[in-house]
């Protein structure tokens, strides 16, 4: 029996945490599993499809209530997405679910023709998404799906932030006769303040602010949320914090409002500096000829550091204090 994970949240973070009244709720990948049993129990059309990840998944209840519902590929992600294309082009609704550092690497080809070009509407689940499977190493971390799934057309990319936004996303998703990948990893997530309604491409505001601003997605708007407020207690700094679950296509008014109005703007993902959201916010301001102090906050060019997705987290300055320090360096603190 292996040991549980060490906790994504310093002692101070908990602290500050129990400070804002923030729940702790469950892995969105739990929420993803019994968000999608719900669906598929309510519409025979709502089909599974798995490569050898039904556990990894949390699919084996789903697989126990809806056995018709449910499709396994095997170790094959490269047939997984092309089986699931076919599904939804006689009608099916889709999920193709298979870890992100494989669905989004093997299948890449399958993804750009079968899904995208081809007008499929299918749900493709990344799981265990980002650094999830730490010390794995790098061949298991998810670093590129961003930068690789941002560049194929007719593709929604996204990454919910907590179980609000995950429910809301797969639900969402299920309505939209588009295709989209979605990615979910395995850390227990506060829920966050502000609006919850949730809508592909546009962001929430997390917290209000006008010296500066965190624009973060997926598992890393914590972590910004709770930087905004340690430096507002230890620095009177006023920082503003938007989740950005849809990668793609960018909230560009949100991030251009955040622009217009804070002295610097820090972006915040779990993936590589390359090709993700830091990317996309700084060519949108460039190109609109608006941009502030400005830092991406990510995993750099180099093969990760071996150890638990909290450890690495810690390594790359991506807690509450390493993206407290970043904010106030880049300010000139």
């Amino acid at each position: 029996m292996s040991a549980p994970a060490p906790s994504m949240y310093s002692a101070d973070a908990q602290a500050v945490a129990e400070k804002l009244g923030l729940s702790l709720g469950r892995p969105n990948l739990e929420v993803f599993a019994e968000t999608l049993q719900e669906l598929a129990a309510g519409d025979p059309n709502v089909v599974a499809v798995t490569s050898d990840s039904r556990g990894s998944g949390k699919l084996g209840p789903y697989g126990k209530a809806l056995p018709r519902q449910i499709v396994e590929v095997g170790i094959a992600e490269q047939n997984l997405v092309g089986i699931a294309a076919g599904l939804a082009s006689v009608g099916k609704t889709t999920f193709a679910v298979s870890p992100a550092c494989f669905l989004a690497a093997r299948s890449l080809e399958q993804i750009k023709n079968d899904i995208a070009y081809s007008d499929n509407p299918v749900k493709l689940i990344g799981i265990s998404a980002g650094v999830s499977y730490g010390a794995l190493g790098t061949t298991h971390h998810s670093l590129h799906d961003f930068a690789a799934l941002r560049a194929i057309n007719n593709l929604i990319v996204a990454a919910p932030a907590d179980n609000i936004e995950a429910r809301a996303s797969i639900r969402s998703a299920a309505a939209l006769p588009a295709p989209v990948y979605l990615r979910f990893g395995k850390a227990p997530l506060y829920d966050l303040p502000g609006d919850a309604d949730f809508v592909f491409g546009k962001a929430r505001l997390v917290r209000a602010g006008r010296d500066a601003a965190f624009v973060a997605t997926g598992e890393a708007v914590i972590h910004a949320l709770l930087a905004a407020e340690h430096l507002a207690a230890t620095a009177g700094l006023d920082c503003r914090v938007l989740s950005v679950p849809t990668v793609k296509p960018l909230d560009t008014k949100a991030v251009q409002d955040a622009a217009a109005d804070c002295a610097a703007i820090v972006t915040v993902e779990e993936h590589m500096v390359h090709g993700g959201l830091g990317e996309a916010c700084a060519a949108l301001l460039a190109q609109s000829g608006r941009v502030p102090k400005f830092r991406i906050v990510g995993i750099p060019d180099e093969y990760t550091v071996t150890g638990s997705q909290a450890d690495i987290f810690r390594h790359y300055g991506m807690t509450m204090e390493g993206l407290a320090t970043t904010m106030r360096t880049l300010l000139g603190d």
